[in-house]
């Protein structure tokens, strides 16, 4: 089984506006005395159809984790229906009785925090570093930990979203090559804004992997697009929010949608959240499930095969992927 790879990313990132000549993070920056309003360099204004509206009457889906790895094939059977429409009418869904230690959980988010609070020369001097070395010994053992401890609850999930589809329970960990699949570990940092109006932590975006667990400091602020609105997410306490990802929306040939998701600021508290994506190995090829492709389903291939390590260079490099190998419909 690959490692884990650690990617430690403070958000908002290091920036360097296109008038300055000196490199500043953004949380230095909001810890500056006297800072009452952002430079207009970090400035982002939503326009009118970004804007998040008032929650729908509809709730994001709750899996029961427990049901999931039950012996009763009445309850799985019932669990896996509800784990496909979570996956065809969200995208999202929260994850209880997961298994995973809240004290494991509040450790890990407490270790990020622990590094963020590190003097901004020290930080650099970890950078390109795995996060055992950047976190030191103790709280290194605790994220290693987390990641096995979430690597396995992915893992099993993508079981059931391989019956979901049709499949028997092992068919994506061995289509995607899973125990050499990519898992990277990313901490991130929203610091109190002056302005949250004016700003935001992570734009619109959606994640590149099979399935992503998210948790947070109890502190809100991620938003997903749900029938075309944006709508605030509270999580249950000690559970994950899982989101579909563009590889299994490609492997599903659109049958899981990779939903838009982003992260907005508050002036009030910082806000910490951890996400742990579980993608293919570097070396797999990914396209449409042969399953899924004419016969029975009467849809063509939709998407295009790409290996999972381009897909990955192309995203680093700041280029669209998704609408890249998405076909046009005919």
């Amino acid at each position: 089984m690959a490692p884990a790879t650690s990617l430690f990313v403070e958000k908002p990132t290091d920036q360097t506006p296109p008038q300055a000549s000196k490199r500043v993070s953004v949380k230095t920056l909001v810890e500056s005395l006297g800072l009452t309003s952002i430079p207009s360099s970090y400035s982002y204004s939503l326009n009118p159809n970004e804007s998040a509206g008032s929650e729908p009457d509809e709730t994001i889906p709750t899996i029961d984790f427990s049901l999931l790895t039950s012996t009763d094939p009445h309850q799985r059977s019932k669990i896996i229906r509800d784990l496909d429409r979570a996956c065809r009418e969200w995208g999202f869904f929260m994850l209880v009785n997961h298994g995973v230690p809240k004290s494991l959980m509040k450790e890990t988010l407490d270790g990020c925090n622990q590094f963020f609070n590190l003097p901004m020369e020290e930080k650099k001097e970890y950078e390109g570093r795995t996060f055992g070395s950047r976190l030191g010994l103790e709280q290194g053992e605790v994220a290693e930990e987390y990641s096995k401890r979430t690597r396995e609850v992915i893992k099993e999930l993508l079981k059931g979203v391989s019956e979901s589809l049709g499949f028997e329970q092992s068919y994506i960990e061995k289509a995607m090559n899973l125990e050499s699949g990519l898992q990277i570990f990313a901490a991130n940092l929203y610091p109190l804004c002056p302005q949250p109006e004016l700003a935001m932590g992570i734009p619109a975006h959606t994640d590149h992997g099979l399935l992503t667990l998210l948790i947070e400091n109890e502190i809100g602020g991620l938003q997903i697009q749900h029938n075309g609105k944006w709508f605030n997410v509270n999580p249950l306490p000690n559970s994950f929010l899982v989101n579909t990802d563009d590889h299994l929306e490609i492997l599903s040939n659109g049958r899981y949608k990779s939903i838009k998701h982003r992260a907005v600021v508050n002036s009030n508290a910082t806000r910490i959240s951890i996400a742990v994506p579980l993608g293919p190995s570097l070396d797999t090829v990914v396209s449409p499930a042969p399953e899924l492709i004419e016969g029975e389903s009467g849809r063509p291939a939709a998407y295009l095969p790409m290996k999972y390590k381009d897909y990955m260079d192309r995203q680093l490099e700041g280029k669209p992927c998704l609408d890249h190998v998405r076909l046009p419909v005919a």
